[in-house]
């Protein structure tokens, strides 16, 4: 709960409502454990997947760092303006990296930092904010990155329009291989339909 509270705390200074982190955890929970029937079976135990659902909403908790100005911009940022947008990924980083000194590293903290630096790298490398390639990116990073996207696709902004489902799908198959790792596209494409009843059950209606 207290984990829920300081997400969604850092929602309220954004344009995206407390829904998103409910969306976005399980659209990662049901993708790892799709993937988790695969060569990630190893790694995607129950209880890392029951950590990538506790640890996923903290993935923008580094945009409480950025001016309200950029922020809550009503409209697309200018190139210098995303630049310092971007330097959410490593506030986010930084900030988890304080409890990680006062407590010492745990698994769920680790898997936090990792979500919250590296949801936006992409899979060819064009990402940021290290520009990291392929499995380089932590798995828990590439599972953000299609959640955090097909979520930011199919909702309304103050700068775009809702998409439909059918345009997200068609958004995502064009990034499998540059944007988005293969194999979590595979995964998404298996369990599209739930997604579709994630994003009806948590809508922005709501």
């Amino acid at each position: 709960m207290t984990i829920i509270a300081l997400a969604s705390l850092a929602e309220t200074r954004d344009n995206e409502t407390g829904n998103h982190i409910l969306r976005t955890q399980r659209y990662v929970r049901i993708l790892a454990e799709q993937l988790a029937k695969g060569p990630q079976a190893a790694l995607l135990t129950p209880q890392y997947i029951d950590l990538l659902y506790q640890s996923a909403p903290l993935h923008d908790i580094g945009k409480v760092g950025i001016p309200d100005a950029i922020l809550l911009k009503p409209g697309r940022l200018e190139p210098e303006e995303f630049a310092v947008m971007k330097r959410h990924a490593q506030y986010g980083h930084d900030a988890l990296q304080a409890a990680v000194d006062r407590l010492g590293p745990t698994s769920f903290l680790r898997l936090a930092q990792e979500i919250a630096l590296t949801h936006h790298e992409k899979w060819d490398g064009g990402g940021y904010p290290n520009g990291l390639k392929a499995e380089v990116i932590p798995l828990s990073g590439r599972l953000m990155a299609l959640a955090d996207v097909y979520d930011a696709l199919i909702c309304k902004r103050v700068y775009k329009r809702a998409f439909s489902h059918e345009e997200t799908r068609a958004i995502i198959l064009e990034g499998q291989g540059t944007h988005f790792d293969p194999l979590v596209v595979e995964a998404f494409l298996v369990e599209e339909a739930k997604f579709l009843v994630i994003a009806a059950e948590f809508s922005e209606a709501e």
